[in-house]
């Protein structure tokens, strides 16, 4: 399949992984006591809800448009109060889990349905397995990226969480910093190289072909 083809199925598998990458924020944030994603109509997998112009449409397009290694995006971030958490530590661990914890599981439910339909260490060859392997591989990428413990990132609130008051204090101010830090990071390469350990890791626990994996991913 050329890469023109590929942009119908990068797009839909995208526009999954941060739909559904969002909606886990507020429900988890709605379980914790806070409904203010309940009361803006944010708790559902509606994409007209969560499409961010330049995160959801302009950044992945420009992207897939200009061949980059890997595709990123986001949504209109789900508001949050934590002031309304039974338990404020808890509730910020496990609402910033919640978004990376929902890509990861799409993706091994993605997996999972990729093998029953394809045979074992196969090539995708249908449409069908190839959008599946699409989706599985962008929402290990999202769950991955967003990990990364760099503001405004999920992983940097866990660290904030984890980290000693005093610290947390000092890491809070880099927030300022975070988009140029993770800009950097990328044109430096470094995400990239911390996103095939990732898929590397993926293949070996999943069966999933290792080269097709970085084709697919990181164009080659």
């Amino acid at each position: 399949m050329s890469n023109y083809a590929l942009i119908p199925l990068q797009i839909f598998s995208l526009l999954y992984a941060i739909v559904i990458h969002e909606s886990a924020h507020g429900y988890a944030a709605f379980k914790m006591g806070d409904k203010t994603a309940y009361y803006e109509g944010r708790l559902t997998l509606n994409p007209i809800k969560h499409i961010d112009p330049f995160g959801t449409i302009m950044v992945p397009g420009l992207l897939i448009l200009l061949g980059a290694p890997f595709v990123v995006g986001w949504a209109k971030p789900v508001p949050v109060n934590p002031a309304n958490f039974r338990d404020y530590k808890k509730g910020e661990l496990l609402v910033s889990l919640a978004g990376p914890g929902a890509n990861l599981a799409s993706a091994i439910v993605f997996t999972i349905l990729y093998h029953l339909i394809t045979p074992a260490s196969s090539l995708p060859t249908t449409s069908v397995a190839l959008f599946l392997f699409m989706l599985l591989l962008i929402n290990i990428v999202l769950c991955a990226f967003n990990l990364l413990p760099i503001p405004p990132l999920d992983g940097s609130h866990v660290l904030q969480i984890l980290l000693p008051e005093r610290w947390a204090r000092k890491f809070r101010n880099m927030s300022q910093y975070g988009f140029i830090i993770v800009i950097g990071l990328i044109m430096l390469g470094a995400v990239g190289m911390y996103l095939r350990f990732v898929m590397f890791f993926y293949s070996l626990l999943s069966g999933l072909p290792l080269t097709q994996i970085l084709g697919y991913a990181f164009g080659g």
